[in-house]
This record gives structure tokens, sequence and C-alpha cells, in this order.
């Protein structure tokens, strides 16, 4: 087993443990899936915790030999321990770790984003959408998790992505202590004609 396994082990565990939000196993494949296919250059994530996901997507950068990612954490701490777990992971080098409500941070990135995904706040997707959608790339991937639990509190962005864009929902069935069903949105980002 590689060190990078050994953290992403030592990391499932202590969310599990500790009830700290992660994807598990089976979205965090299908997400890490879908980062292979998109062979994105900058992805943009709300919502590190303690780098779960971050770890799974900044493995399929690594193997790509491209690519990076700006993840966005409101808690300090967790922040913090994602950057640890990046580095324990050796993969820190692919990861801007930025601190504070994905939100206003959004607004700072002025580089186009080629993947974004949503794992944040239920009632922050849809503005972290409008705060990014200006650098989304035409034919960017978009993820947000949890559609299956938290469908009500982000009900403004579903209703506006299935309007606007080629929209798919998946469904799994998950082992977190949790939840035992959930499902992701994946949206195709295209901007409209001028």
């Amino acid at each position: 087993m590689t060190q990078f396994d050994h953290v992403l082990q030592d990391v499932d565990k202590r969310c599990r443990e500790e009830g700290i939000p992660m994807l598990g196993s089976k979205k965090a494949e299908f997400l890490a899936e879908l980062v292979e296919i998109a062979q994105p250059s900058l992805i943009v994530e709300c919502g590190t915790a303690i780098g779960y996901s971050g770890l799974w997507t900044a493995s399929k950068l690594k193997a790509a030999g491209k690519g990076r990612i700006i993840t966005v954490e409101i808690n300090p701490q967790r922040a913090h321990e994602a950057q640890e777990n990046f580095a324990r992971a050796g993969v820190s080098h692919l990861v801007d770790s930025r601190i504070g409500d994905a939100k206003e941070v959004l607004k700072t990135i002025d580089e186009p984003v080629d993947f974004l995904l949503l794992d944040n706040n239920y009632d922050n997707y849809f503005p972290c959408f409008q705060a990014i959608e200006s650098r989304l790339t035409n034919g960017a991937t978009i993820v947000a998790d949890n559609v299956g639990i938290g469908a009500e509190g982000m009900a403004d962005y579903l209703e506006h992505v299935r309007s606007h864009y080629e929209s798919q929902i998946h469904w799994f069935e998950i082992d977190l202590p949790w939840v035992k069903r959930d499902a992701m949105e994946v949206t195709v980002y295209r901007k409209k004609a001028t």
C-alpha cells in the first residue's frame, strides 16, 4: 500500500468516526472517473472538509501529469487538517487550499475553470455557481454532491442547471454512517451564444 493510500484510508476512517462530511468510496470513484475523462487544467472545489474528495481528484491530476485544484473550506481548522493530509499524501503541490465563504472566495479566481465540485452548504450551491460562472470554460463539468439528501436546500441551483444545461442525476447506494443512498448531479456547462 502506498503512502497516498494510507492517507486516504486514515481520512476515510476519521470522517466515519467523527461524522465529517465526505463522499464515500462509490461517489469518490465516480468523481475520479469524471476528472479522468475531463482532463481539467483547473478544478474548483467548494467544501474541502479534511480533504477526502480533494485526495481523489488530486490523484487523477497527478496521474495525468497536468492540472491543479483550488479548494475552499470555511472552517480554518478543517482546512489546515486538509492541507496536512495533502502534504502527507504527496499531492500538496497540486492543491491551492483557501479559507473562507466559497461564494466570496470564488469571486477572486480569475483563471478559466474546467471543473467545479459543489459540496458545501446546500443553500450556497447557486451563489457559488453564480460567483464562478463567468470563468467556467465552454463544456466545463459541474458536479453537485448530496442531490438526494439535500435537493430541497439547493432547489434554486437544480432548477437553474436542469432548465439551462445538459444535466443528469446519478444515484448511489452508499455505506456512510449517516446516509445509505444519495445522488450527484453532473452538468455540462455551455456558454450562451451571443
